[in-house]
Formats: C-alpha cells, sequence, structure tokens
C-alpha cells in the first residue's frame, strides 16, 4: 500500500454516508425503547427509513411493514421487513465503503453472482422459534431485556444447533443471549450498544427466515488450484470460535490470482482461551499445518461463492513453503476480488488484506497509528488474538505489515495479521497463525504447561460422563 492510495482512502466519507448513519442510529433507538411503545420520536424514525428506501424494491414491504409497527400491529414478518430494510441501508454503506477502498487500491472486484434459488424447503421449526424470540426481543427493546426474556433464548439456540443450516444462527443467537445476560437489568445501563445489538438482532432475523436454510452452503462455482495463505483472523466469544484464512488462490487453468476467504469453527466453553483454541480445530489438521509451517495447500474441486472457499481438508494437501509478504507483493496488485454475500453487506464486514511498508510507529493517546508520506492510519491492536504470538509491542516495532483495511467508528483501521519486526538486531516475521500446531516460544509453552490443557481435561470429564 503506497502512500498516495492511503491519501485516497482516508480523503473523506463517501456522499450520502453520515445521513445514512443517521437513519440507522434512529432506527436503533426504536430498537432500544421497543416496538411495543412507539411514539412520536419512533414514528418519525421508521418513516425515514421508509423514505430511505422508496424508490427501492422493498418500498412497498417497508412501507407496509412500518404502517402497522406505528399502528400497534407487529407480526414477526412486520420484524422481518424492518430487519430487512435496515441491512439493506447498511448495504448501500458497504457498497459505499467498498468502491471507495477498491478505487484507492485500484484493486477490481466481481459483482456478486446469484445461484438459482433452492426448491422451497418445509417450514423449520427451529427456525420459527428463533424468529419468536427475535419477536419478542424486538417489541420489548433493549432497555425492558430481564433474565426472563434472556431465558427464552434457550430452547431456540438449542433446536437449531441441531439443524446444520441454522448453526450460524444458533451462534448468533447464543452470543447476542450471553451479552444480554452480561448486562442485565439492561434498564440500570448508562448507556447500550445500540449499534451492535442492532446489528446482531437484524442478522439474526435474517438468517432465521426459511429461505436463508434453503439457501445452499455448496451451491456455486467449483474450483482448483494453489492457496497461500496471507494471514489469520480469529473470531473469539464464549461458547464458539472461528478462524477466517485471507488467501490467495492462483487458480489450475492459469487465470488471474484471486482474493479468497475460508474459515472454519468449533463450540467451545469460556474456559478455553488463548493457544488452546487452537486445539479445538483438530479436524482440520492441512489447514492449521499451513498456516503454522506457512505453506501453500493445493486444492481441488471445492465450492466457492463470491469470495468464500468452503473449506474441505479432504480436498487439500500440503505444498511448498510460501512467502506471504513475497506472495502479497508480487500478487496482491493484480488479484481479483469478489462480491460478498449479500448478508454479509455490512461496514463490520469489510476486511480487505492490504501490505504496507515502509511507514513510521506512533503511540498516541488513541492507540497506535502508522504514517505513511504524511498520511495516519490507525492500527486495531485490540483486535490482535490472544492465541497467537503477535502483540502490540511487536506492531509498534514493526517496520512492514500484512493486514486487513478495515472500517469502524466512522475510520478506515489497519488489522495486523503479520509484521516483520527488529527483535534484538534481527528482522523476524510473525503471524497469529503461528502456534495454529503447537506454541513456539518456549515462555509461552512453560506457562501453559503449569496451567495444563483445558481441551484435554474437558475431554477426558466428558468422556467418562458417557461412559457411566
Amino acid at each position: 500500500m503506497l502512500g498516495t492510495q492511503l491519501a485516497a482512502l482516508t480523503a473523506g466519507h463517501p456522499a450520502g454516508l453520515i445521513d445514512a448513519l443517521d437513519l440507522v442510529a434512529g432506527v436503533d433507538a426504536v430498537l432500544t425503547r421497543g416496538l411495543a411503545r412507539v411514539g412520536e420520536e419512533d414514528a418519525a424514525a421508521l418513516a425515514g427509513l421508509a423514505g430511505a428506501l422508496a424508490a427501492t424494491p422493498l418500498a412497498d414491504l417497508v412501507a407496509e411493514a412500518i404502517d402497522k409497527i406505528v399502528a400497534g400491529s407487529v407480526t414477526p414478518e412486520h420484524v422481518a421487513a424492518l430487519a430487512g430494510a435496515r441491512s439493506a441501508l447498511f448495504g448501500a454503506v458497504h457498497d459505499a465503503l467498498l468502491g471507495q477502498l477498491d478505487a484507492a487500491l485500484g484493486r477490481s472486484r466481481a459483482p456478486w453472482a446469484p445461484v438459482p434459488p433452492a426448491p422451497p424447503a418445509e417450514a423449520s421449526p427451529a427456525a420459527a422459534g428463533a424468529r419468536a424470540w427475535l419477536h419478542e426481543v424486538a417489541l420489548t427493546g433493549w432497555r425492558g431485556v430481564d433474565h426472563e426474556l434472556v431465558a427464552g433464548a434457550g430452547s431456540p439456540v438449542e433446536a437449531a444447533l441441531a439443524v446444520p443450516g441454522l448453526r450460524r444462527l444458533a451462534v448468533l443467537l447464543d452470543g447476542l443471549a450471553a451479552e444480554l445476560r452480561a448486562c442485565v437489568p439492561v434498564a440500570a445501563m448508562s448507556q447500550v450498544p445500540e449499534r451492535r445489538w442492532a446489528d446482531l438482532w437484524a442478522r439474526g432475523a435474517l438468517l432465521a427466515q426459511d429461505a436463508a436454510v434453503a439457501d445452499p452452503a455448496g451451491a456455486g462455482e467449483r474450483v482448483s488450484g494453489r492457496l497461500l495463505p496471507l494471514g489469520v483472523d480469529v473470531h473469539e466469544h464464549d461458547t464458539a470460535v472461528q478462524i477466517q484464512v485471507h488467501a490467495l488462490l492462483e487458480p489450475v487453468d492459469g487465470g488471474p490470482p484471486r482474493l479468497v476467504r475460508t474459515a472454519v469453527g468449533a463450540a467451545k466453553v469460556d474456559t478455553i482461551v488463548g493457544p488452546a483454541l487452537w486445539r479445538l480445530l483438530h479436524a482440520h489438521p492441512v489447514l492449521l499445518a499451513a498456516l503454522a509451517q506457512r505453506r501453500g495447500v493445493t486444492v481441488a474441486d471445492v465450492p466457492v461463492r463470491g469470495a468464500d472457499l468452503l473449506w474441505r481438508d479432504d480436498r487439500a494437501r500440503l505444498d511448498e513453503p510460501v512467502d506471504p509478504f513475497a506472495a502479497a507483493r508480487i500478487l496482491l496488485p493484480s488479484a481479483g476480488a469478489a462480491a460478498p454475500h449479500p448478508l454479509d453487506r455490512h461496514p463490520a464486514g469489510i476486511a480487505e488484506p492490504v501490505v504496507i511498508e515502509g511507514y513510521a510507529v506512533s503511540d498516541q493517546e488513541g492507540g497506535l497509528t502508522v504514517e505513511l508520506d504524511g498520511h495516519r492510519l490507525a492500527v486495531a491492536v485490540d483486535r490482535l488474538p490472544s492465541c497467537g504470538p503477535l502483540t502490540p509491542e511487536l506492531v509498534a516495532a514493526s517496520s512492514a505489515c500484512l493486514g486487513l483495511l478495515r472500517w469502524d467508528d466512522g475510520r478506515w483501521l489497519l488489522q495486523p495479521v503479520a509484521v516483520q519486526a527488529t527483535v534484538k538486531r534481527r528482522t523476524v516475521a510473525v503471524y497469529t497463525g503461528d502456534w495454529a500446531c503447537g506454541v513456539t516460544d518456549a515462555k509461552v509453552a512453560k506457562a501453559e504447561a503449569k496451567v495444563g490443557d483445558p481441551v484435554a481435561v474437558l475431554r477426558e470429564r466428558a468422556g467418562r460422563l458417557l461412559r457411566r
């Protein structure tokens, strides 16, 4: 990433972005108070949302739903329409920001290619249960959340976990319920995280629709070629962990390189943290070895939709060692990107790989920033995972960074996934996935040995219970 590219990225906001975010903030305030108590201010905010979508295919559906909500007749279908309208507005914000990023980097991006709709599936009782709970949450509002309402999420989560197509929804609901449980009574909070909770609620409402359940995860194009991992982003909460690997794909047919990402995950408990997280992903040894050993992977006939490659360990084999920094320098400028899945069109979902070099790092009151040719970019050190060796100190000592460009709180941020830094007069490369096959730092390994392996202990206890 060059100074001129950084200047173009940070020059200002796309037109209309602030107005769109103000509309969303108004809707989020309505959800805080609850749809069962829509006052004049809330009605005006909802009318603004309907007006913003008046020229879209959603216009009639959203207008009717908002009229019913204001009149006090709220059904799950109206709640779904409200969630869809809010998500569509955020989708427009996402597209404007991604367009700004692509223009700054000179990155080409293929449009989303929809697949034929799946045959209508039978109504899912598990999805219906999730919709009912989200409907109740919307009626009550965040300020009215109590222990009884939070406890109501238990049955929908359990039912959704039993349906493979609903596990993403189950993890989301479980995480939202856990956050609400930790904040009860919400009415006593001085400030409610309106944007975050509304994001989770809206995404849950869309994932709980029967059409989303029927969406075939493996549908779409199939690809073969050489996968060059650039870095890994770790997503974690108390009951789940997911690693998302950003990579370059060199197609077997000799076509131009493509930016792709692939993800695997596992359920967990809150006592499993730090490097022990990797042991939960033992079912994917090829992917873990590729990260830990910095090797390429040859994949054969794997499904890909947009930028998302469906990982199959049985269709992958380890290839030659790869220097991710060298691969990024050579291939990123010409690599093609793909538009994300429509449900992922949200500013928080933007995570675009870049390599940036020759910068200066400063530690100011607002945190670390990198400066290149007089232009600054904040560093999201709070996103560094606890399961890897990359630390804020290494970032501060770095001279090159492989990172993900993100947009949060009205500004662009750089999330490091690898750095080249000077440590004891030696230049070293450190990656977030270096410990995927075990801790390589002697001090950390010794500390882990003292504590013991929580994954092994829990598995042993679970086996003992099953034998009884």
